[in-house]
């Protein structure tokens, strides 16, 4: 444990990484500093430089004279470091297992589907990464409907670790809707998928923290000059 309690958090307001922190550490009703970089791309702090030397990036949470890195790892370090309820991981260990396997899955090949449509360079190549998007989306509304025994989230009653680990997608997702014309969440192929971001949004640990669908196209007409 930190030699102190004093809690900060590194994080840009645009990164659905960061969101991924705030939730946690609202959840767990932690007090902390929050340390906005509001250009990350472009102008990284001293501070950020230094308590993340290796990757750079947001988020990072400060707990005393420690940083831990890497979004997912700080959503499990708050859930144990403050083991109060709410839990975040489930309590039991396949479930556990089981939500850091999708957690994973959304990093790997969700965002990767992700990048590719963004990078896409011809119709053909937009077609092709539209389509596995929207293969990875079915897989995961296959994946809440287990998960979530027929409640509201993921993680049953309350928001837990696969919950926070796939609202990193809401954003990304919305601008390139935006951006293509395509809708990717769709009430025939991911009806509870599209409850459950609206039940998501809404919650009184998420509201305050995330931007809105306008906020974030926003944000990305002006990065991309569109």
């Amino acid at each position: 444990m930190a030699q102190n309690d004093t809690v900060k958090l590194i994080g840009s307001w645009s990164s659905p990484y960061s969101l991924r922190a705030r939730v946690a550490l609202h959840l767990k009703s932690v007090k902390y500093e929050y340390l906005d970089e509001p250009d990350v791309l472009k102008e990284k702090s001293e501070l950020l430089l230094k308590s993340n030397p290796i990757h750079k990036k947001v988020p990072v949470l400060l707990h005393g004279d420690l940083s831990i890195c890497e979004s997912l790892n700080v959503v499990q370090y708050v859930d144990e470091a403050w083991p109060s309820e709410p839990s975040i991981l489930p309590s039991q260990p396949y479930d556990r297992a089981s939500s850091r396997f999708w957690a994973q899955y959304i990093d790997d090949k969700c965002f990767a589907a992700v990048d590719a449509v963004v990078g896409a360079k011809d119709d053909e190549g937009k077609m092709a990464a539209a389509g596995k998007l929207m293969e990875c989306l079915a897989i995961l509304e296959e994946t809440f409907q287990k998960s979530s025994k027929g409640l509201g989230f993921f993680g049953g009653e309350t928001i837990g670790y696969l919950d926070i680990a796939c609202s990193a997608l809401l954003g990304p997702i919305s601008v390139i809707e935006a951006f293509s014309g395509v809708k990717f969440l769709q009430q025939e192929t991911t009806p509870g998928l599209i409850q459950w971001a609206e039940r998501f949004r809404a919650h009184e640990a998420v509201k305050p923290y995330m931007p809105t669908v306008e906020e974030v196209v926003a944000f990305a007409k002006q990065k991309f000059n569109v």
